[in-house]
């Protein structure tokens, strides 16, 4: 719909992999972590070498910030078209979530606007809804009121301050990636290259220049910074006060991921799962597993509150998960003890009993919640891993869409084209084997005496660093997730520069190389880890420096009329208080360009709203134009909007058309030439969407629908009332065009 136009214009024993010296005379000095002047090194080089590095992760996450916007403003010409024009480039359910902010600021007050947001009638018509505690959205509520309050207004319009602080964000992105490197490898050039490394792969990195109120461009910047604090948490040598600053770090940085993003609940699970697969391997304390649990419970019961008491968060599988996994551990003290077979059998053991325990208890949390608002996840989920086939509607619309499926294969091509895949690649071989191995030391009996028992713990959490350990598994956990659905590769990708970044610069890795070519030594080792980076970024720079000023240098400019024609439309033509039906993507524009009342929208996690939609979208079934017009009258519609592009749609295959969708889902033979399945039959009624438009279908329509507005793309039709039997031949009110 939318198109963009060209715009003129040491030798022997080495120590295990992680041990830290103890003392400031050991080669450890060497690195300059970004937290060592905390541990009392306040030497000139300390000092000025840290300072250095913190300043270079300020000035890459201001370059990536900058980088961003100007592509936004390249891309739209944003600074010059009208305000409709921006609006409508806020796609999709992006638009649901400005209209929020823009409505926020439009009311005469906060309260008023707090009241609003708490009490809405306008999203989905005849339903009074909860934003705060449907949606996500506390962040377009934060940010109205700041622009309220800030004296800002005269020379920053609201449009952009929210933009700029989405973009702002991509800085504090790039910030926690360059901190997690360097505190893995001890070197601020691993930071520096995690940089370079996630501006030159901006496209499988981020998505924020054209889905800039996306929820994940608001979440994803809080999660880095969790994995920085929870990095820094693992590390040894850290005080008592320290620990409970990296504690509370934790907590801010899960309680703001969680605040912003639906998905939440399922991506924390999968840290979940990483934190338990450390703890069965013994990487990690009793006290480290315990508080990085409760962080999360935590940070979710926060925002339970705050969404007021959302029912999702109590029903969701990682709140079940960490409850099981607590009781099941307490429940087994002797778990890490005996041999190592015995060993093996016990956590099988107490795997599966978290795993039942977990499934029950959320269960029973779901029906004592009668919580339904996430089975279409599920359902989607046990599509994907074909165990068994679907034509359930709403299954069938995210495995129909890319984001969804596979990561395709060209994105490995893109990440190998900027030297990015080899080295990570080569640097979780190395970590994986060396983790398994260090996993299969852990199982040996640990000693008699508990003295015994607490030197061998403290001798193996030496063995292999909990901070590389925790680290490994998260890219590998979220590189199998994005694999298998290629929207969340957004969670890998950024982390996988930092992995790859600390495999080139850290130094245990190069010892391992260097002392299987027997050359190891403390000048050569030094050498490698600051020539290779600088040898990488100036390949980077060479190759792709020219690229980035080309991309710079285009520009185009948001060329959309159809959409401004129907906005404009019903902006003048149509009753501030009319309702539209319509497809999500296009009734989220509609609410934020003109503020009218909505039938469904984007924000798919309820079931009653799916159920809606599902109905609304019977106008491009075939479906007879009496069942058509019951259906819309019921949900309150004044008028449906019609897409061609949707109508007779040509993006997707047969099979995953969403008139073919719908046809499945109601027992019909899809249109076209193809195999259909032997219970489908013949409808008996023509697709409305392409009936109405008819002139020989105009008596049956006509006196149900009057088309109200057309362009080429989009069909309007008032929806008419029924007339009572009892009332003597009352008209229909007419409508202003």
């Amino acid at each position: 719909m939318t198109a963009l136009r060209q715009r003129k214009g040491s030798r022997g024993k080495e120590p295990p992999l992680g041990a830290e010296c103890q003392s400031q005379q050991s080669n450890c000095c060497t690195d300059h972590h970004p937290e060592k002047i905390l541990h009392g090194d306040w030497s000139w080089g300390a000092i000025i070498w840290t300072s250095v590095g913190w300043s270079v992760s300020v000035g890459l996450g201001l370059l990536c910030c900058i980088y961003m916007a100007t592509l936004h403003e390249n891309d739209l010409w944003f600074s010059n078209i009208k305000e409709v024009e921006r609006e409508i480039s806020f796609r999709t359910e992006c638009g649901l979530y400005y209209s929020y902010y823009k409505q926020m600021l439009q009311a005469p007050s906060i309260q008023e606007g707090l009241s609003d947001l708490i009490h809405d009638n306008l999203t989905e018509s005849k339903r009074t809804i909860n934003l705060l505690q449907r949606m996500n959205i506390y962040q377009e509520v934060f940010l109205s009121v700041l622009y309220r309050v800030l004296p800002i207004q005269s020379y920053l319009e609201p449009v952009y301050f929210y933009i700029y602080t989405v973009f702002s964000l991509q800085a504090v992105y790039v910030i926690a990636l360059y901190l997690t490197a360097w505190l893995l490898s001890g070197s601020w050039l691993a930071g520096t290259l995690t940089g370079v490394w996630y501006i030159l792969n901006r496209v499988d990195t981020t998505r924020v220049e054209f889905t800039i109120s996306l929820r994940e461009n608001w979440s994803l910047p809080f999660l880095a910074l969790q994995v920085t604090a929870i990095t820094c948490y693992l590390r040894p040598q850290l005080t008592a006060l320290q620990q409970k600053v990296m504690v509370w770090l934790m907590y801010v940085t899960t309680f703001c991921f969680c605040l912003t993003w639906q998905f939440n609940q399922f991506i924390l699970l999968v840290q979940a799962l990483i934190i338990y697969t450390l703890d069965c391997g013994d990487f990690l304390t009793t006290t480290q597993v315990t508080t990085m649990y409760l962080v999360q419970v935590c940070s979710l019961l926060s925002v339970w509150l705050l969404q007021f008491c959302n029912s999702m968060i109590l029903g969701s599988l990682v709140l079940s998960f960490i409850v099981a996994a607590l009781f099941i551990r307490h429940c087994q003290p002797g778990l890490k003890t005996g041999s190592p077979l015995l060993r093996l059998a016990k956590l099988l053991l107490h795997s599966t009993m978290v795993l039942l325990l977990t499934f029950t208890i959320n269960y029973l949390a779901k029906k004592a919640l009668q919580l339904r608002s996430d089975e279409h996840i599920f359902k989607f989920i046990k599509s994907k891993l074909a165990l068994g086939p679907t034509r359930d509607f709403d299954a069938s619309l995210y495995l129909c869409e890319e984001a969804f499926g596979l990561l395709p294969l060209d994105t490995l091509e893109r990440l190998a084209g900027t030297l990015l895949l080899y080295p990570y690649a080569l640097t979780l071989l190395l970590l994986s084997t060396m983790l398994a191995a260090a996993a299969l030391q852990n199982l040996r009996p640990k000693g008699g005496s508990a003295e015994e028992r607490k030197g061998g713990g403290e001798a193996r959490a030496a063995a292999f660093r909990p901070d590389v350990a925790y680290n490994l598994l998260h890219t590998l956990f979220y590189g199998l997730l994005a694999f298998s659905t290629m929207r969340m590769k957004y969670i890998w990708t950024g982390h996988m520069c930092a992995v790859a970044a600390y495999g080139v610069c850290g130094k245990e890795l190069w010892t391992l190389l260097l002392n299987a070519l027997s050359c190891n030594s403390k000048v050569l080792l030094r050498l490698v880890r600051h020539a290779v980076p600088l040898l990488v970024i100036g390949c980077l720079y060479y190759k792709f420096w020219p690229k980035l000023m080309e991309e710079l240098s285009e520009l185009r400019e948001f060329f959309d009329p159809d959409t401004v024609e129907l906005m404009t439309w019903i902006s003048t033509k149509t009753p501030k208080r009319a309702v539209f039906a319509g497809s999500m993507q296009l009734l989220a524009g509609i609410k934020l360009c003109t503020g009218r009342v909505l039938t469904n929208h984007p924000h798919y996690e309820d079931k009653d709203l799916r159920e809606r939609t599902k109905q609304v979208y019977q106008v491009y079934a075939c479906r007879s134009p009496e069942e058509v017009h019951d259906t819309l009258r019921a949900i309150g519609a004044d008028y449906v909007v019609l897409e061609n592009s949707i109508c007779y749609e040509r993006r997707h295959s047969r099979g995953c058309r969403l008139r073919d969708l719908l046809d499945l889902a109601n027992g019909h033979i899809m249109d076209g030439p193809g195999e259909n399945d032997p219970d489908l039959v013949p409808a008996s009624h023509p697709r409305f969407c392409e009936a109405i438009k008819t002139e020989e279908a105009a008596a049956a329509y006509g006196a149900l629908f009057t088309r109200t507005f057309h362009n080429k793309t989009f069909h309007v039709y008032r929806v008419k009332k029924k007339r009572k039997k009892s009332t003597k031949s009352s008209t229909e009110p007419s409508v202003t065009q």
